[in-house]
């Protein structure tokens, strides 16, 4: 892939220091973008824009709420004082909580009613708004407040990061499957939208990385495989997670209004094959 030049862009990624958009924040800089990283918490986000900056990149983290609008509002006027207007807004803030999870594969006549034991009946309508707000509602914001600058200025891009649980929803996680979905739809239709407007929007649907985060989900204290992570290597036809890296180059080729000029509209997954595989 040849080295993407975005010398004097301005890229804006929300989630920016998290584990798989971390990976992009530091890709775009490498190739000379003016890295605005956003996050919740922003001391976080200011860690990595340093260990950017001393590996000769330009970055710098923003508080953001990626929920409320007058944040991102905030975070946009902040950005803008700092490296000009977006050229290039990466959408990468989401997530899941507990109370929108529930404990079981299959619902269970047995288990219901049982103290400690979460079923579909138990989910919080509290943590399914937060899962939808963070993980729809943290992308249509920010694309509201930061798309503006694409006004007048054809040739802006967005790339949203949906999930492999769009496809196909996963089990236990019905929320954020959903939400991941709405993240997708919304995709398609902001990208015809824009279509006039000489702004292309894409988004990347990832697959199963192994991190930090999900470890105690994937991993046994030996370090053998979970029943659960058993059940996703075997549906993967690579045989194995990802890693974080391995997204970096679908990022670089959406993002590149050469290489991906007549792209528009679409959701990439990055998953190994499982999206494919029927499991027979």
């Amino acid at each position: 892939m040849k080295h993407l030049d975005l010398t004097n862009k301005t890229v804006v990624i929300t989630g920016g220091a998290g584990v798989l958009c971390s990976e992009f924040s530091r890709a775009v800089s490498a190739c000379g973008a003016k890295t605005a990283i956003l996050g919740l918490h922003v001391e976080k986000a200011a860690r990595l824009a340093a260990r950017i900056q001393a590996e000769g990149g330009i970055a710098r983290g923003f508080a953001v709420d990626v929920t409320d609008k007058d944040s991102v509002i905030a975070a946009h006027r902040a950005v803008t004082e700092a490296f000009g207007p977006c050229d290039i807004l990466i959408n990468g803030a989401g997530g899941n909580q507990p109370g929108a999870t529930c404990d079981d594969e299959f619902f269970s006549r047995e288990l219901y009613g049982k103290e400690g034991h979460r079923s579909f009946f138990d989910l919080e309508p509290e943590g399914i708004s937060s899962v939808f707000g963070l993980n729809m509602m943290g992308t249509l914001l920010p694309t509201q407040v930061f798309a503006r600058d694409f006004i007048d200025r054809p040739g802006g891009v967005i790339v949203n990061i949906s999930s492999m649980n769009a496809f196909t929803p996963l089990t236990k996680i019905p929320a954020y499957s959903a939400a991941k979905a709405a993240v997708s739809n919304f995709t398609r239709w902001l990208a015809v939208h824009f279509a006039k407007s000489g702004v292309r929007v894409n988004a990347i649907a990832p697959g199963f990385f192994s991190s930090e985060q999900n470890k105690t989900l994937l991993w046994q204290p030996d370090g053998t495989p979970t029943p659960r992570a058993n059940k996703i290597l075997t549906h993967t036809p690579l045989g194995r997670f990802g890693e974080a890296k391995e997204l970096v180059g679908t990022l670089l080729w959406l993002i590149d209004n050469d290489a991906a000029s007549f792209v528009t509209g679409i959701v990439v997954p990055v998953d190994g094959g499982f999206s494919a595989y029927a499991g027979v």
